[in-house]
């Protein structure tokens, strides 16, 4: 942990911070996060791996610096974009402005049902903070200046969010820690991106990573960036360059599938190459790159069938929208459930051991002390959370049961991640929502709903960019290089608070200057409507039945005396459960059997549907080479498919670099390109 890793690492955290903003909503390029494999970060991996870093010579820098650089990057990569700020800002203080235009919202009072710590103060000056928010303050060469932002009206709503998001971020780091060696050591997962950071790293003695010699490497990297290059130049000098087709259009099949096709399956007869996802598949079992390359098309079929009989398991069943009860939510929640236990009981020793020891007893099985801290840490910070969620207005039965659910959300991505190399993640279920269907709307009542509901769209609302999983592939890259995890996961605590130092003020800054960006419909339009257009319907629902009066009245443990669960999604939550319970027993008992459960967590999830055919790409391609070249040649072309990840990381990082250049020479707006899904 040399001085030189530490303040570069802290530099790498100011540039992400301060930079995405401007990138993802101003120039509108490939995200600098975007994902749990940063295009910022990976490809600047990268540049410095084979451009800068050998100038240096002696005093370059070793791979344990680099990797402890990209751990503190990393770690506040869950800060900028979709994760947390993309929304938000618009979800504290835009349910003002539709307070204003929605029929129905002022009339239900669903604003005044929300802790006024929770949404921004809009009492004092309604023209200042929200509408300077809206239409912004500033015009072309007159800018605001810091002071001129209405802070008055975001003191209490950030002393509240706040120390709440912290609480949470720093209880996921230590629990990443906790889960770290389990997984690691004892189950042995691929951790394909650590991996591939990995390849990027010089050796020690050396200033150079090994792939610099290595002509299959330059290859696979060469082609793929000069494809996605040129597709950049074609959308600046269109009538000079015909793009590279990475897109294959076989939707003219889909009138050979009805039952497919009413799943909504023809969108997956349009695969994208993503060359990277093609790469790190390379790397996994064949039976997990399978599993989650064939999972969507079959859950395509599945939908239509049921659509068949009348049973829609996409649309919403009760509320609306992202948020709503569907029973596809609840399955995706059953079938994360049953592998939440699959996962449990593999290290039940080992976790057992843990907990034993972070309260004080004995264990048989030797734990480091590492984990040990960190388990107490977490457990503290875990009660600290419940603490905070019951002083903001929840009871703390539904507080507790909240953050259990939430904590195995982001366990699970940690864990899909680290087992399928999915860095572009999404659970679609939501700990508000499964409480929801659990209990019933009349059990909770209107306002202990809206706060699950206010707290689902910060926390969790677009996960592809969470703090657990940035974590747990940082810990398998000072594993690899034999760095200290603690002392890392300390210092990486520093570069969180600094990043959010850094990101918060400049993003409110450009919000207030320019306006919010409007154009973002999902940041400003889906996620500050979404609780309170599901409370109108709820409160509509309860009045014409009848129980709004008595909904209102329960608190504590009389609500679960008045549980009313929602039967359709508790049948789709026990079919996932026992669907992924099934092939597990059956994947531990059969050598043959060729599914993964782990296909039943992503099936029916949006970024599978994009990947998925990238997956079967790379799985095709893996067993071509190890059927007719064998294991010689399986591992010689191991290069060539980190070349086709860094190809594809740099064809999306060049893009923007260029793009900014444009807009600070010009003030134009570069034109839109996007390697990655956005």
């Amino acid at each position: 942990m040399t001085p030189r890793a530490i303040l570069l690492g802290l530099l790498g955290t100011a540039f992400v911070c301060g930079s995405s903003y401007i990138n993802d909503r101003i120039l509108q390029q490939t995200y600098l996060v975007g994902n749990n494999m940063p295009v910022f970060v990976y490809g600047g991996l990268i540049l410095f791996a084979v451009c800068i870093n050998p100038l240096f010579k002696r005093k370059a820098l070793t791979g344990r610096e680099i990797a402890v650089i990209l751990t503190l990057t990393l770690a506040t990569c869950c800060i900028p974009g979709s994760g947390f700020l993309r929304t938000f800002t618009n979800s504290l203080v835009l349910p003002h402005h539709y307070n204003r235009i929605e029929p129905g919202w002022k009339e239900k009072g669903v604003i005044d049902l929300a802790p006024k710590q929770m949404l921004a103060d809009v009492t004092q000056n309604e023209d200042e903070v929200l509408n300077g928010f809206l239409q912004g303050m500033g015009s072309t060469g007159n800018h605001i200046s810091l002071g001129d932002i209405p802070w008055y009206g975001w003191v209490k709503t950030f002393a509240f969010w706040i120390p709440v998001v912290l609480t949470l971020w720093l209880a996921l780091m230590a629990l990443a820690l906790v889960f770290h060696r389990q997984w690691s050591e004892h189950e042995h997962l691929p951790y394909p991106v650590a991996e591939f950071a990995n390849s990027l790293l010089p050796n020690v003695g050396k200033a150079t990573m090994p792939l610099a010699r290595n002509r299959l490497f330059w290859i696979g990297a060469g082609l793929v960036f000069a494809i996605h290059l040129n597709n950049c130049l074609c959308q600046w000098f269109p009538q000079y360059l015909i793009p590279v087709p990475v897109r294959f259009n076989l939707t003219a099949l889909a009138r050979l599938f009805p039952v497919f096709v009413r799943g909504g399956g023809a969108r997956l007869l349009a695969p994208v190459a993503y060359f990277s996802v093609i790469g790190l598949t390379y790397f996994l079992p064949s039976d997990v790159a399978f599993s989650v390359g064939i999972g969507p098309f079959l859950w395509a079929i599945v939908a239509g069938i049921f659509t068949m009989y009348g049973v829609s398991l996409n649309g919403a069943v009760e509320g609306g929208g992202y948020m709503g009860l569907k029973i596809k939510t609840f399955m995706l929640f059953g079938s994360n459930l049953g592998l939440f236990f699959a996962i449990l009981y593999l290290g039940r020793h080992y976790y057992l051991s843990a907990l034993k020891r972070a309260v004080g007893m004995k264990s048989s099985e030797p734990v480091e002390q590492s984990a040990v801290t960190a388990l107490r840490v977490a457990l503290v910070l875990l009660v600290l959370f419940v603490v905070q969620l019951v002083l903001a207005g929840l009871d703390w039965q539904l507080a507790v049961l909240y953050t259990c659910i939430l904590v195995m959300f982001f366990i699970m991505i940690s864990r899909v991640m680290a087992e399928t190399g999915l860095f572009y993640i999404q659970p679609y279920y939501f700990p508000c929502v499964i409480l929801w269907g659990a209990c019933g709307a009349g059990a909770l009542g209107l306002k202990q709903l809206l706060i699950m509901l206010l707290l689902c769209g910060v926390l969790v609302v677009d996960p592809r960019e969470s703090i657990m999983p940035f974590m747990s592939t940082s810990l398998k890259l000072l594993d690899l290089r034999e760095a200290s995890l603690s002392k890392a996961t300390k210092l990486s605590v520093i570069a969180v608070a600094f990043g959010l130092l850094v990101a918060l003020p400049l993003t409110i800054y450009f919000q207030y200057d320019r306006g919010c960006a409007l154009s973002d419909g999902w940041a400003s339009s889906s996620v500050p409507k979404m609780p309170f257009e599901n409370i109108v319907s709820v409160e509509q629902r309860l009045s014409v039945q009848g129980k709004l009066e008595q909904a209102e009245s329960l608190s504590g443990w009389a609500r679960f005396g008045a549980l009313s669960p929602n039967g359709p999604c508790m049948v789709g939550m026990v079919a996932g459960l026992v669907l992924v319970l099934a092939f597990a027993g059956a994947r531990l008992r059969f050598n043959w059997w060729p599914l993964h459960p782990i296909l039943f967590v992503v099936w029916a999830t949006e970024p599978q549907w994009r990947l998925c055919g990238a997956f079967l790409m790379g799985w095709f391609l893996k067993a071509m080479v190890t059927k007719y070249g064998g294991a010689r040649t399986y591992q010689r072309l191991k290069p060539l498919m980190f070349g086709l990840i860094a190809g594809e990381v740099l064809g999306a990082l060049f893009p923007s670099l260029i793009g900014a250049i444009y807009f600070i020479c010009t003030g134009d707006v570069p034109p839109r390109f996007w390697v990655l899904p956005g």
